[in-house]
């Protein structure tokens, strides 16, 4: 049976590029001292400071020099399809070519009654029912897995998936852009589920690395 995943999505931090002290603010630091030749200033603390200042003088090139890789489970590929639009990033996704969806999962509205009969559908009998949102998941599920039971290969049968159907992504990228990724997607004029999303991971790397993210507002 379909199953409609209420804005369920998450994230899980996979990896912060860093210095050999396991600080990416350090490694930040360190390169970008070259500029100034000034590496004999570095001391225990002090790559908080240098960072900080380069971040309020605009000076972000220098933040690029570390990268974060996050996991993204449990989102539609709407949510995909609007992150793959950050070009200064690598991404692999799950592949509806090969991966069979036959669970199919669902990212549904969280603020409309699902199962609402409100769309009148007229059948190749000309009879007319009303179905619900819930009504054309389980439609369309049963639809993609005839096709496969049919020996439809999942990218023939993937034609037919809804852009709310379930998907896993990893995202790597530089701070820099992920500085530029969280001031786009947690804009309140943002789609409301990769916000939500985007609101959960700003939060956690604010307490991670507060000193390149705290001057963004969730």
């Amino acid at each position: 049976m379909a199953e409609t995943l209420n804005n369920r999505g998450g994230h899980k931090i996979l990896a912060i590029m860093s210095g050999l002290d396991h600080n990416p603010l350090e490694l930040i630091e360190a390169a970008g001292r070259t500029s100034y030749q000034s590496r004999y200033k570095i001391t225990k603390g002090s790559a908080e400071k240098f960072v900080e200042m380069i971040r309020n003088r605009g000076h972000e090139s220098v933040i690029e020099h570390s990268s974060m890789t996050v996991e993204f489970n449990n989102v539609s590929r709407g949510f995909t399809h609007e992150l793959v639009r950050h070009r200064l990033a690598s991404f692999t996704q799950e592949s509806t070519r090969y991966v069979d969806e036959s669970d199919f999962k669902v990212v549904a509205p969280p603020t409309k009654n699902n199962d609402e009969k409100i769309v009148e559908l007229e059948l190749p009998n000309n009879e007319k029912i009303k179905v619900s949102f819930n009504d054309w998941v389980g439609l369309n599920e049963q639809m993609y897995r005839g096709l496969r039971k049919s020996d439809w290969v999942p990218e023939d049968a993937r034609q037919i998936l809804p852009i709310g159907i379930k998907s896993q992504i990893v995202v790597t990228s530089n701070l820099r852009e992920w500085r530029h990724i969280f001031k786009l997607r947690t804009n309140v004029r943002a789609h409301w589920e990769i916000r939500r999303v985007m609101n959960g991971l700003l939060q956690e790397v604010k307490e991670k690395i507060p000193i390149i993210f705290d001057d963004i507002k969730i």
